[in-house]
């Protein structure tokens, strides 16, 4: 497994909302439970956050790994989309791995899940993108 980026642990610390690894070519982004809570205006913040580096050094694919959180709401759906059309329009796969029960069932309510691949874990994710 690739190490992330300098400055970045695997694993989100304390008021850290997304951990930002990149494997090659693909980027993972694993929000952390404080998501689930985070009001719009500090999703909007962590959402710049985390879009500015793939605007810097676009991932040939990205991964959303939600394995880490079990409800998602729509200010956090934003927040995905957003991600989303910033890597589409610059060519990005874009798919989505780990999700709870609950996430899936939204992302089927929205028809998100005919917008992303949704894969059961990180691992068959990077497989999948891997193979393009």
């Amino acid at each position: 497994m690739a190490e992330p980026h300098p400055g970045q642990s695997a694993e989100p610390q304390s008021g850290q909302p997304f951990v930002i690894e990149r494997h090659g070519d693909i980027a993972i982004i694993t929000p952390s439970p404080a998501v689930e809570r985070m009001p719009e205006n500090l999703m909007e913040q962590a959402a710049q956050a985390v879009l500015a580096p793939l605007r810097n050094d676009p991932p040939a694919g990205l991964i959303f790994d939600l394995s880490k959180v079990d409800y998602v709401g729509s200010v956090f759906l934003s927040f995905l989309l957003r991600c989303h059309k910033r890597v589409k329009e610059q060519g990005s796969e874009v798919v989505v791995a780990g999700a709870s029960p609950k996430a899936k069932e939204l992302l089927h309510m929205t028809a998100l899940d005919t917008l992303w691949a949704l894969y059961n874990t990180r691992k068959e994710a990077l497989a999948a993108l891997s193979v393009d």
